[in-house]
């Protein structure tokens, strides 16, 4: 499975913004779905994560009640929905697959990454 994560860009604190991640080549619906997030000189961040039917999500502490994660089997795209952004929401995002935890290393394949800057 191939993924490509988009929707990145220049916002302002308390803006919002939709990153989309779809996947093509493989079994989508079979697999859960992670966002993570990473600045440079950190180790990457798990944001949110779904399972593959939708029945279960995972926030990060510092995203929950601002961030959704929602996914379209029949599209083979899972949407981060970011709202009430804050300047440490900066980062380069990037979806993956096979899990929802947030352990990297549980993942099979990983997009490319898409850069959100929040301005304060």
């Amino acid at each position: 499975v191939q993924l490509q994560a988009s929707g990145g860009g220049l916002v302002q604190t308390g803006d919002s913004l939709t990153l989309s991640c779809a996947a093509s080549g493989g079994a989508f619906r079979d697999y859960a779905i992670g966002w993570f997030r990473q600045v440079p000189g950190k180790e990457r961040e798990f944001v949110a994560g779904i399972s593959w039917n939708a029945a279960m999500r995972d926030y990060a502490v510092p995203v929950k009640g601002r961030f959704t994660l929602s996914r379209d089997n029949a599209k083979n795209t899972a949407d981060l929905l970011m709202n009430s952004l804050k300047p440490e929401d900066t980062g380069t995002y990037y979806c993956a697959l096979g899990s929802m935890t947030p352990r990297p290393e549980r993942y099979k394949a990983w997009g490319q990454g898409t850069l959100v800057t929040v301005s304060s």
